[in-house]
């Protein structure tokens, strides 16, 4: 077995992002702004957003998911951002991670909380956006169904 060969099967154990999990923005009518983008964008809408599937690079065969979210204006769930965004960044790792951002100063605004579908933290960065941190089970989505964007 060649050397870049054993890279590439290797598992990456580094704590570190992997991609993006979520979009949330602020919009004066949720419901109108999810209705506008399944119509005229084509988006495959719900409650909640849009599910966006797509497949992990390193492992084709994985479905994955990226939420895009609408939240009523004024929501508190970007406290204590004064930003109109939020972005969910997929991450490996999430503990190790944690510790890693503490360790070099980064505000972490609460505890892991676990779910069936991932691990969440909430830091803040250099400018003051509030980050969600989610270590996905997406399996758990993929058994769950329903329409998804893609």
């Amino acid at each position: 077995m060649s050397n870049q060969t054993k890279q590439t099967t290797k598992k990456d154990l580094t704590p570190k992002v992997t991609g993006i999990g979520g979009i949330f923005f602020f919009s004066d009518n949720p419901e109108k702004t999810r209705e506008w983008y399944a119509k005229n964008l084509g988006l495959e809408t719900n409650d909640y957003g849009s599910s966006f599937e797509f497949r992990n690079a390193n492992r084709p065969e994985e479905i994955n998911y990226l939420q895009w979210s609408p939240f009523k204006n004024g929501s508190e769930y970007f406290t204590p951002s004064k930003k109109e965004f939020m972005i969910n960044y997929r991450v490996q790792h999430i503990e190790q991670l944690v510790e890693n951002l503490k360790a070099n100063g980064v505000t972490v605004l609460d505890n892991i909380e676990a779910f069936d579908y991932g691990k969440f933290v909430h830091i803040m960065d250099a400018e003051g956006n509030k980050i969600e941190l989610w270590e996905p089970v997406d399996k758990v989505f993929t058994e769950m169904g329903g329409e998804t964007t893609k």
